[in-house]
């Protein structure tokens, strides 16, 4: 059990005034407390506090990059642009050899964008040699697989196309194979799940989130944090999960990244906020991380009311918070509501901030500003209390190395191999099919394949490094491996394999190519691949003025649809694309959004009925940027008028796919009809018949509307949702539940309850109001949840 707050801060002020001389008094012959593997962790941490000075506290709060990473920012540097870039992880007047010496010393406790296990262990031995022997953690982003900079790692889908595949489990499980990777190659805390919940697509980072919807967010954000976490990331085959980012980043007032955020306080409770919640009281997740952006004038990485004041005190968050890259001084640079770096620290440290990432300075800061009477020295040993905790838990005061020969033999296994294809499986969106897909008949036929995104990296998106070529399927690779079953030939032809190449001359070629063929296979789409920036349209800092194609792909488009011969469009792109008209004039369109190592075979097996696909948009796809905000769960009033030149219906609603066969749903049934307490459960029951001539999955999806509300709600919610496979012809009965959290809201004083009152239940497999079949609850007295 942890001290009491009053005796802890007394321990640790006797700690401060005592500092070395503590270490000092130890014989060589004893073995400290925290170096006593059978002590028990409070204990542990207490103990090694005792013998830290405050600069060594403040060590601990400070994060660096990896010296791998600092070399190769200034071989690709200037002089010039070392001043002017502080995205490159290097720090103007240190060289690598002075962050190895501090790191020697003791003096830096955490390191991210470390390269390789053999960079990590070298670290790790810097860190032994320090006088409290306190090993690092290393922390990377792995968002969708231990890729970012490991080579050969497995590149599971991005999150968007995870989350099309609205499956929890599967998610849980390639979360702890993710974790499994990292902790083989040196790495022990990931920066992922974002838990944004998507609603602006100009956002660059749209295929890092989960999506629109608040309660998919929400799950997916649990099942990510239970697989890399597992019961308390104790396990060597855990990591620390880190949800980010701490507010409302995806709605700013543009679209772009780290722009303001100007939305109501009922907006942040009942959109954005409620998978922290869960993710804080469901999956105990151990690191939050703030956001670049203001939420109405607050910077986030000061927010008191949201790092203390919420998510401690109110929802009981244990772990620790981290800054966003350089956010803390941003403060200042950006925000201008701090005078300079220092106070920037202040302010920060003192809303509840916990680590900095990263750099120098900031541990020199926390140090004055404590010996100043500014900052109170409980807030730094709160901070570091947490970040011990982790390095306890995680075992790396026991073996912080990691087995080299290991390495080869645990990432990319072939259970991780097939794991990810399920994923892309799964989460390939069919937006259109005039009866050409799957493709039949294929015996003598030409198959033309081109387009930007047909032949390369980009289906591996965003927080990826180039992998071995055998390591992965380009679309064009997935095609060929069926020529020789189906008997068709294929040709390539690479039009520009980066949007912005494609020129009128490859247009011309392609058009001819594509006339002289019997079926063309275009591939389209966005490239938000991190290692090609000149040449990203989507991504982490590049954000959309648009929604349509970008480059000359339209216009090639066209001049293939003028041959007249059957077109598939397959858009690769972590984002959304609108393009009414195009998917009007073509007889296919296959959303794979950005499908990892195996998209291209997955895509393949769409295309050949290998697979029948299933996977269901995580968000709305908008017919235009005029139609922003689109989103299915708006509020009433949405759509009362107009647009004058637009429909105001999107191009494809939420939870929308096509599947090879045909299911037919009944009339839901329910348990009860009323809900009556805290603890009370209500099943939705719904029978689905596969009616089609193929086997295939549907994804059975609930929703809920409040009728009458004390505050205006939207017109529907997704409450539940689960996976059904079908043989044709088969019945099943598929059961959704409903609990308190799935009819509540805030009330005017903010508290978390369900009104009295009736509520309409809704089934489908989609959330078109077409596709759904409704029932009607109700809830006789108010119930406060929180």
């Amino acid at each position: 059990m942890r001290l009491t707050k009053v005796s802890f801060s007394f321990l640790l002020a006797i700690s401060l005034f005592f500092g070395c001389q503590a270490q000092k008094k130890t014989s060589k012959s004893d073995t400290p407390i925290y170096l006593n593997p059978s002590a028990n962790v409070d204990a542990r941490i207490q103990d090694l506090m005792s013998r830290m000075t405050l600069e060594d506290k403040a060590a601990q709060m400070s994060q660096y990059v990896g010296l791998e990473h600092m070399r190769k920012a200034l071989g690709d540097l200037s002089e010039d642009d070392l001043d002017k870039n502080d995205a490159q992880g290097f720090y103007p007047g240190f060289k690598t050899t002075d962050i190895a010496r501090l790191t020697e010393e003791g003096k830096i406790g955490s390191f991210l964008h470390v390269l390789t296990a053999e960079e990590a262990n070298e670290l790790q031995a810097l860190a032994q040699k320090s006088p409290l022997k306190i090993p690092l953690l290393i922390g990377i982003d792995a968002i969708h697989g231990n890729a970012y900079y490991q080579g050969g790692a497995t590149v599971y889908p991005t999150p968007i196309t995870q989350a099309a595949t609205f499956n929890d489990d599967l998610m849980r499980k390639v979360s702890a194979q993710t974790a499994t990777e990292m902790r083989a190659t040196g790495t022990q805390w990931t920066f992922t799940p974002n838990i944004d919940v998507l609603r602006d697509p100009r956002w660059g980072r749209t295929g890092e989130t989960f999506g629109e919807d608040p309660f998919l967010v929400g799950n997916m954000g649990v099942a990510a944090i239970e697989g890399l976490q597992g019961e308390d990331f104790s396990s060597t085959n855990h990591v620390i999960a880190c949800a980010k980012h701490l507010i409302a980043g995806s709605q700013s007032i543009n679209g772009l990244n780290a722009s303001p955020t100007d939305v109501s306080k009922r907006t942040l409770f009942e959109i954005f906020l409620p998978p922290y919640r869960r993710a804080v009281q469901e999956a105990n997740v151990f690191s939050i991380m703030a956001a670049h952006n203001e939420v109405n004038g607050m910077p986030g990485h000061m927010d008191k009311f949201m790092m203390t004041d919420l998510m401690r005190n109110r929802w009981g968050f244990k772990g620790f918070y981290v800054s966003d890259w350089n956010d803390i001084s941003r403060i200042a640079k950006w925000h201008h509501v701090a005078k300079d770096f220092k106070e920037s620290v202040l302010f920060s440290l003192s809303a509840g901030m916990d680590m900095n990432m990263h750099g120098p300075f900031f541990q020199d800061y926390v140090v004055e500003l404590v010996n100043e009477g500014k900052l109170g020295v409980e807030r730094v040993n709160d901070a570091v209390y947490k970040i011990l905790e982790a390095k306890f838990k995680l075992g790396l005061f026991e073996n912080p190395y990691v087995d080299l020969k290991k390495v080869k033999t645990t990432i990319f296994t072939p259970e991780h191999q097939e794991a990810a294809l399920q994923q892309a499986r799964e989460g390939i969106v069919l937006q259109k099919n005039d009866g050409i897909l799957p493709l039949r008949n294929l015996d003598g036929k030409r198959i033309f394949i081109t387009g930007p995104n047909a032949d390369n990296m980009t289906i591996l998106g965003d927080w990826t490094s180039p992998q071995p070529d055998e390591n992965y399927v380009t679309i064009k690779e997935g095609i060929d491996q069926f020529a020789k079953k189906y008997k068709f030939n294929s040709e390539y032809y690479d039009c520009g394999q980066r949007s912005k190449w494609i020129t009128d001359e490859n247009i011309n070629i392609a058009k001819s190519k594509a006339a002289q063929s019997d079926l063309v296979v275009l591939v389209l789409g966005e490239n938000s691949y991190r290692h090609d920036w000149p040449n990203k349209t989507t991504g982490e800092n590049i954000d959309r003025a648009t929604l349509a194609l970008s480059g000359n792909q339209l216009n090639l488009a066209k001049a293939i649809i003028e041959t007249g011969k059957p077109i598939v469009v397959v858009y690769v792109s972590g984002s959304p694309i609108a393009e009414p008209w195009l998917e009007s004039n073509v007889k296919a369109v296959v959303n794979a959004w950005e499908p990892g190592a195996f998209g291209g075979q997955a895509v393949a097996e769409i295309l050949m009925g290998e697979v029948n696909p299933s996977g269901k948009l995580p968000l709305t796809v908008p017919r235009s940027v005029g139609q922003l905000q689109m989103v299915y769960n708006h509020k009433p009033t949405a759509y009362i008028h107009k647009y004058n030149t637009e429909k105001k219906v999107p191009l494809h609603p939420f939870g929308f796919g096509l599947s090879y066969t045909s299911f037919q749903f009944s009339e839901p049934q329910v348990s009860k009809t009323s809900f009556n307490s805290i603890d009370d459960k209500i099943l939705v029951s719904v029978n689905v018949t596969n009616t089609g001539e193929m086997e295939g999955e549907e994804v059975v999806q609930m929703y809920i509307r409040d009728n009458i509300s004390s505050y205006t709600r939207p017109i529907k919610e997704l409450k539940g949702y689960k996976r059904v496979s079908l043989e044709p012809g088969e019945t099943k009965t598929v059961s959704l539940e409903i609990k308190a959290e799935s009819l509540a809201f805030y009330d005017a004083d903010f508290h978390f309850v369900v009104e009295p009152g009736e509520f309409t239940i809704m089934t489908g497999n989609s959330s078109a109001d077409k596709d759904l079949k409704s029932i009607t609850i109700n809830a006789p007295d108010k119930i406060i949840l929180d």
